[in-house]
């Protein structure tokens, strides 16, 4: 590897010793003492401010396949969240020269303004094919002046030293500290059905695609307990999306075991929250070697054949061999390229999950009738007012 540089440059260093080079830009003196994350790969075509605001990717370096990155600049109003939440961006090119009249920065600055560095010029391509050969690796970024020599050795033993997603508690870090109403672009109509939206890294297009059916929506933070659920008096729940382990929020297993089989409130997951369900039924999740991270995954539904497009970022799974009949739960879903479980339903009561993300942003929007489902479900479901007798 070629040292002798006349300009600055990035240093990427894995845990297996693998090194990558490119350029820097963003947050560039973020990575003057090192920035560290787990580093995965996404395959979108489109949509990198959505995937650089999607929670789920807290504590994660994303590597994006699609080779031009930035020519479209970014839009606030298109975001995920209030806030990027990735450790870093990787791309082959980064376009300053964006076409949209819609945008009001360029990628470049959008991470600087956002402390998130990003590395071009980089072989994404190489880079890819390392990591669907040796799964998600550990990785050190740092940066370096012109004539400075890295010291592989110490960061390859750096990049062994970085916390998993496991290890960090990622969904304190991204959900919201208390109860608020979302804050719909039109009111929910008078004696609408409330939802219940569990924030564990939701991502802004699930709660307006439930505010677009007329539901209102009140946001409740990962610490949510029965009693405040009973105090908000929601009519469904969502278990939303979410970064980490699933294991890592035990306190919101056991409130899913008590809405589901105790309230028997109708209840949706999506990503986090269909782990959350499988947990709560008695069942155990694992970490997939390298994650699903993109927009063209199938996936299909086994009791009737039909095959979606899904969009989807996650690196854990349920294990369908552990879903027990006895839980009511059945698989409902399953993913065409490796058989992982991509959805659950219950035999009898209003509950369903699915691991992929309806909502979408980016992404296909064939499975934006879910949410048509949980609302028929929540309306189905919803206590009869008896008339008040008269004196």
């Amino acid at each position: 590897m070629e040292w002798e540089r006349s300009e600055r440059c990035v240093v990427l260093a894995l845990e297996d010793g693998a090194t990558f080079t490119g350029r820097p830009f963003g947050a560039i003196e973020a990575m003057r003492h090192g920035r560290r994350g787990e580093v995965v790969f996404a395959t979108g075509m489109t949509g990198y401010q959505e995937i650089c605001t999607d929670p789920s990717y807290r504590g994660q370096m994303v590597v994006l396949t699609y080779p031009l990155i930035g020519n479209y600049g970014v839009t606030l109003a298109d975001v995920e969240s209030r806030r990027p939440w990735l450790s870093a961006l990787i791309v082959r090119e980064a376009s300053d020269d964006y076409s949209n009249w819609r945008a009001s920065a360029s990628i470049d600055d959008y991470l600087a303004a956002n402390d998130i560095p990003g590395v071009c010029e980089l072989d994404t391509r190489a880079l890819t094919r390392h990591l669907r050969e040796h799964g998600t690796l550990r990785g050190v970024l740092r940066v370096y002046e012109a004539g400075e020599t890295p010291d592989i050795a110490a960061l390859v033993a750096e990049a062994n030293r970085v916390h998993t997603v496991t290890d960090l508690d990622v969904v304190a870090d991204v959900s919201i500290k208390a109860a608020d109403a979302w804050q719909a672009d039109e009111p929910a109509p008078a004696g609408a059905p409330r939802i219940l939206l569990i924030d564990t890294g939701y991502k802004q297009n699930i709660a307006r695609s439930l505010a677009r059916r007329g539901l209102e929506v009140v946001i409740a933070p990962h610490t949510v307990t029965l009693a405040d659920v009973r105090r908000i008096c929601p009519d469904g729940v969502l278990l939303s999306n979410g970064p980490g382990d699933p294991e890592s929020v035990a306190n919101l297993v056991e409130l899913t075991r008590a809405l589901v089989w105790e309230e028997q409130m109708p209840l949706m997951g999506i990503c986090l929250g269909h782990q959350i369900l499988g947990l709560a039924a008695g069942g155990r999740t694992s970490r997939l070697p390298f994650g699903h991270h993109g927009i063209n995954h199938p996936v299909r539904e086994i009791r009737t054949g039909r095959v979606t497009v899904t969009s989807q970022n996650h690196n854990f799974q349920v294990d369908a061999a552990t879903i027990s009949a006895e839980s009511g739960l059945y698989v409902s879903h399953i993913n065409l390229s490796d058989g992982s479980v991509e959805g659950m339903a219950h035999e009898t009561l209003p509950v369903f999950s699915v691991q992929y993300h309806p909502e979408a942003a980016p992404g296909p929007e064939d499975n934006q009738g879910l949410f048509d489902r949980f609302a028929a479900m929540v309306e189905e479901h919803r206590p009869v007012e008896l008339p008040v007798k008269s004196a």
